[in-house]
This record gives C-alpha cells, structure tokens and sequence, in this order.
C-alpha cells in the first residue's frame, strides 16, 4: 500500500508526452500539484464525500453498496462541489470549474474507467476522479477529451465513456493512491457484529477503541458508531472511552502533536487530523530496553501483547480544547 504521507503521481510515458503538444494540459496539473502536492487534500475530499453519502450518525451505514441508486448518481455532484469548494476553483465558463485560466470538467465515478462524459464536453479537459472504498484506492487525472477516444453512447443524455485502448492518454495526477480507510467496512465481520449489537453508543465506542487497534479511525466511523450528536464526549476522558478503556491500559490518541509523538514512540500509525488510534500498554520491567517505549506520568510503556496481563494504563497529556 502507497502511504498517503508519500503518495507519488504515477504518469503514463504517453501522456507525459502530451503535456508538450497541449500547454493547457500542463498548466492544470501544475496548479493542481502546487495546490495540493501530496495529494492529501484530495484524497480527504473524497473519503469525507462518501463518508456524506453515507450518512452514518443517521442511517448507521458503513457500506457504498447499501446507498441507494440516486444517492449513487448524486456521488459526482457531491465531488464536484466538495473539490472546489475545498481548492476555491473558480466557475468555469462553460464547464465546471477555471483552473489556471482553463475550463475543466469534473467526472467522478466509483467504478474505474466508468466516467460520463456529455458531448459538450468534447474538446475541453475533464479532470477523472475515481475512488473505490471497498479498494481504499483513487485516483485522478486529465485528458484532452476526443469524440474518437470515446464508445458511443445509448443512455438518454448521449453521454459517453472513454474506451478502454485509450485510457493511457489520461494525464495521472495520483494513480491508485491510498483512500484513507472506511475501518467499519475492512474489520472484521464477528467484530464489526458485535460493536453493533450494543444499544448504548457509549458501549458500542469502547468496543470500537478496544477491538480496533493500531489502525486510524476516522470521525466518521466515529459518529457513525456513536449516532449521537454529542459523539466526540464519547470518546474524551471523564467519563468516555478514554475514561473506560484507561483501566484495561489503553490509549486513545488524538490528533494532537503530542499524542503523535507517543504514536512515533510506540511505533503505531500517528493520527492525522480528524483521526484516533488507539493502543493497549503496560509497563516495561527493569532492564526492558529494545522494544518501542514512551514515558508517561514517570513511567516507561510499551505496547502490550497478547499474552502480557491487563493493567491499569496511563494519562495521555491533557488538551483544554478536547479533554
């Protein structure tokens, strides 16, 4: 897997040599890079857009194929709007948005290759984003669209796809990059079944925090599990899942700078903005000096083990704006 702190734009030889022929081309993608050059404001975009779809603190769906048909078809406006309301593109003259003084047509599908391409946007660039949760890949780029690159098409609005030998014309900005993880959608069924059977959400958070660690959870798993407005108290100290979990010596990180130096120390994936990882410790023995270890209330810890005993686990530095 593509670690989203190092995604790298993957551009077939081909386009790469249209950027020459088409100015434009370029021009685009270098506004795009300098806006986002490692990708991660995009790919959040999309994650946060399905995530929207999704619905989770009402409906409690985690899954892209439990939406219904017309949420589906609404996936490419959402991203659309998302996007530029996240890059503050401007309108576009006649297609969606104006990137570098160019119209650009956006075209999202979750289906790779399956973008819907209307006849008036011949001639334009479509900027070609595809995002597969199930995958946890996405993936976007350019092309200079042409009437002989496209199939025909027989759906009411005459919009047509790019056929597949012509594929390799797509200008790649990111190519099958890292979609931050859905963790209720990759974990495992018996646990995933048993954080749902719970009718408090409190209950059902402490299991997510206890059954999923060493991986980022997402707000949205977060409220989704939760359903209930005031999820983020579920999750804080005082009476949270940091409160509950403490005494079986786990750790619940946050997003904050110091929580993810105590991540780098134990050598678990740090929590990045809007994100959690939690971790069971204990307490190293005397003498006890090669694994990953942090200090904490004047103490050295340890990520446990499974044969290591539950013991009770430390505070994590206390944050006015969440604790």
């Amino acid at each position: 897997m593509f670690p989203l702190d190092d995604i790298s734009a993957s551009i077939n030889v081909s386009a790469q040599a249209t950027v020459l022929e088409d100015p434009e081309l370029g021009a685009v993608r270098d506004r795009i890079h300098r806006l986002d050059p490692s990708g991660r404001r995009f790919a959040t975009v999309l994650r946060d857009t399905i995530d929207q779809l999704l619905n989770g603190e009402v409906t409690g769906r985690y899954d892209w194929k439990a939406l219904f048909k017309t949420e589906k078809t609404h996936a490419g406006t959402l991203v659309e709007i998302n996007l530029q309301r996240e890059f503050q593109f401007d309108d576009g003259i006649k297609m969606d948005y104006r990137i570098a003084g160019v119209d650009v047509d956006c075209k999202f599908s979750q289906q790779f290759g399956g973008w819907m391409i209307p006849p008036e946007a011949i001639g334009h660039l479509c900027l070609l984003v595809w995002a597969d949760d199930s995958k946890s890949r996405w993936s976007a780029g350019l092309l200079r669209i042409r009437r002989e690159w496209l199939n025909g098409g027989n759906n009411r609005d005459l919009k047509l796809t790019v056929k597949a030998e012509h594929r390799n014309k797509i200008l790649w900005l990111w190519r099958n990059a890292e979609l931050p993880e859905n963790v209720l959608l990759h974990m495992s069924p018996t646990d995933r079944e048993r954080i749902f059977s719970h009718k408090s959400g409190q209950a059902r958070l402490n299991d997510l925090f206890r059954l999923v660690q060493s991986r980022r959870i997402g707000r949205n798993v977060v409220r989704t599990v939760a359903q209930q407005k005031d999820y983020m108290k579920r999750v804080r100290g005082n009476g949270g899942a940091r409160s509950a979990l403490q005494k079986e010596g786990i750790l619940i990180m946050g997003d904050y700078a110091s929580h993810q130096a105590i991540a780098a120390k134990l050598s678990t994936p740090a929590p990045r903005e809007g994100e959690f990882v939690s971790v069971r410790v204990v307490s190293t023995q005397p003498g006890e000096t090669h694994k990953p270890r942090v200090e904490l209330e004047g103490r050295w810890w340890r990520v446990a083990t499974l044969s290591d005993p539950e013991e009770p686990g430390p505070l994590l530095p206390k944050h006015t704006s969440l604790d």
